[in-house]
């Protein structure tokens, strides 16, 4: 077996240094790609390898294993077969439980050449067997789809949006907003005739939020359900919304594209 590529992310040096030693050893014909510190990095790098294999550390600076995966299940090109995953991690229950579902394997911290020797013989097993990997997108999708964590069961619903616009601070009803979008450090509101910015994360915010009335359709992205027109999906298979009134399109992940199934 030549040619294949993994990615590890994985924030403790020593284990790291530990992790590409013992792969080598164990599975000199799989190149390390990347040895990635943090979360970010991982998705970045991965998605412009696209390797073959991918060891992701559950808590990473950034952005979690779990975090990772579901983004690159966002991103990931419909024509490259989806990496599979193997997550380290400390002894966690919720972890293990994820993990047994959503991933090729999972390892504990410290690894040992047994249990690692054990996770090589698991991948190579995977990796020839084509028709599995071709669908290992798609039962990825699925499992981190069931694994998002239910953003409205929390705290008393917004009415009004409260956001900094020069030196004044506009009072918006939510009624109003037509959909909420993440950016670097904040969220951008988007009414019909405004944009404002909103000194919070959309993980925040969403708790706040009527679930009936607002839809999150992708990791950066919660539009207001009243002013979807149209789900669209274009010749690649990919979804996107049309509001009434407005010209942009907003796009919709894998992971929420279940939302917009036919009755």
């Amino acid at each position: 077996m030549t040619s294949l590529r993994a990615i590890i992310a994985e924030d403790e040096p020593i284990l790291a240094y530990s992790l590409v030693q013992t792969l080598n050893r164990l599975w000199p014909e799989l190149q390390i790609g990347a040895v990635l510190e943090n979360g970010v990095a991982a998705v970045s790098e991965a998605l412009a390898q696209h390797p073959d294999i991918l060891f992701l550390d559950i808590k990473m600076p950034g952005k979690t294993g779990l975090e990772a995966a579901q983004e690159l299940a966002e991103d990931w090109p419909e024509d490259i077969p989806f990496p599979l995953l193997v997550f380290v991690t400390a002894y966690d229950e919720y972890a293990l439980q994820a993990f047994d579902q959503a991933a090729a394997d999972y390892v504990l911290k410290p690894v040992s050449d047994e249990r690692l020797a054990k996770t090589v013989d698991r991948l190579k097993a995977r990796l020839v067997q084509h028709q599995e990997r071709n669908g290992e997108l798609e039962r990825i999708v699925g499992q981190l789809r069931a694994l998002v964590p239910a953003p409205f069961a929390t705290t008393e619903r917004l009415s009004i949006i409260r956001a900094a616009v020069g030196n004044q601070i506009r009072m918006i009803p939510i009624g109003e907003v037509l959909y909420f979008e993440a950016t670097d450090k904040y969220v951008n509101v988007v009414t019909a005739d405004s944009e404002s910015l909103i000194r919070t994360s959309l993980k925040e915010l969403l708790p706040q939020l009527d679930n009936d009335r607002f839809w999150q359709i992708h990791r950066g992205t919660v539009v207001n359900t009243a002013c979807i027109q149209a789900a669209v999906r274009d010749d690649s298979g990919k979804l996107s919304l049309k509001l009434h009134g407005r010209s942009e399109s907003l796009v919709v992940s894998r992971v929420f594209s279940h939302l917009f199934k036919q009755m």
